[in-house]
């Protein structure tokens, strides 16, 4: 997958040093992965959770963060569209960010 804008999970992991670790990882794997359909992301990532306007929620650091990513399948594009605490997750609307 491409991933954009590192920068907002680099921003993030400044702020928040004990996420750097699981973001990194996070991204060393996404990126290397091909993912064509929900099913597998699903097949990767169990906990995963899918939203409308193919927003797909992943759970950092065992639930301690929230990464919300909006992918283009066919073109194996993932845009990062929030990383945030499970707080600050829960005052935004994933769907439309």
């Amino acid at each position: 997958m491409h991933i954009i804008a590192i920068q907002t999970l680099r921003e993030f992991w400044e702020k928040h040093p004990q996420a750097e670790t699981p973001l990194r990882a996070w991204y060393a794997d996404t990126s290397r992965a091909d993912w064509r359909t929900p099913s597998d992301i699903k097949a990767a990532h169990r906990n995963a959770s899918f939203l409308p306007n193919d927003r797909v929620v992943f759970n950092i650091k065992g639930n301690d963060y929230r990464l919300v990513v909006a992918v283009r399948y066919t073109s194996t594009m993932m845009f990062i569209r929030f990383v945030g605490t499970h707080a600050e997750y829960d005052r935004i609307n994933a769907e439309t960010i």
